[in-house]
């Protein structure tokens, strides 16, 4: 993802713009997570991390929004070392993407059709780009995956494609070693979200400086 296109940190708290940041990083979290329900009723494979919670949910038990929102709550403990300042759309995002997650889930029913999975991956994936652009651009705090990232960047002085791709492939292999989905839907995703991020963001990041 380019840098250019990624809002610089900051928290405003006066003005009209932050009633306008709060709500667009409430439909932006809700719709990720109802993004990702739709790219597992595919079951054509989804995000590393997808793979990951579905692999704990089927040895572990609970569901998959559950520990969405357990592995994002431990992931936000790496902060700590990494001396990360959390915002409340970090918050925000441990508590409501598993939420929206298992709501989509329970609304919308297994799919075996391939010509239904098909177009449910791709609109999955799609809103899940838009999901991204808006969460982030409500300049409001980094997800806890995102800042893990960001904080191992810091640390350590690599660059973020390898500290997220090694994160990434990590993630993937306990998915896999733990039965998750994998599938064309993962390549899909890998190669397709960063472009669409990308976008969205330039459409969706609000603009710094006071609007009252």
């Amino acid at each position: 993802m380019a840098t250019d296109v990624l809002p610089r940190p900051g928290i405003e708290w006066r003005g009209r713009r932050l009633g306008r940041r709060l709500g667009q990083l409430a439909v932006g979290l809700w719709l990720y997570g109802s993004s990702v329900g739709l790219i597992l009723r595919a079951s054509l494979g989804g995000s590393p991390w997808d793979s990951l919670h579905q692999g704990l949910s089927r040895h572990l038990g609970m569901g998959v929004g559950v520990w969405m929102t357990v592995v994002g709550a431990l992931v936000l403990l790496l902060w700590i070392p990494l001396r990360q300042r959390p915002g409340v759309g970090t918050v925000g995002n441990v508590l409501v993407l598993g939420v929206a997650l298992d709501t989509t889930l329970a609304v919308v029913p297994v799919q075996h059709a391939l010509a239904v999975r098909v177009p449910l991956l791709l609109a999955g994936v799609l809103l899940n780009g838009l999901a991204t652009g808006m969460y982030i651009g409500a300049r409001l705090g980094p997800g806890p995956r995102d800042g893990l990232m960001t904080g191992l960047h810091r640390r350590t002085g690599r660059s973020i494609r390898l500290v997220r791709t090694l994160i990434e492939a990590t993630v993937l292999t306990a998915g896999v070693l733990l039965g998750g989905t994998v599938g064309v839907g993962t390549v899909l995703y890998a190669l397709a979200i960063g472009p669409l991020a990308q976008f969205f963001l330039r459409w969706c990041t609000v603009p710094e400086g006071r609007a009252g």
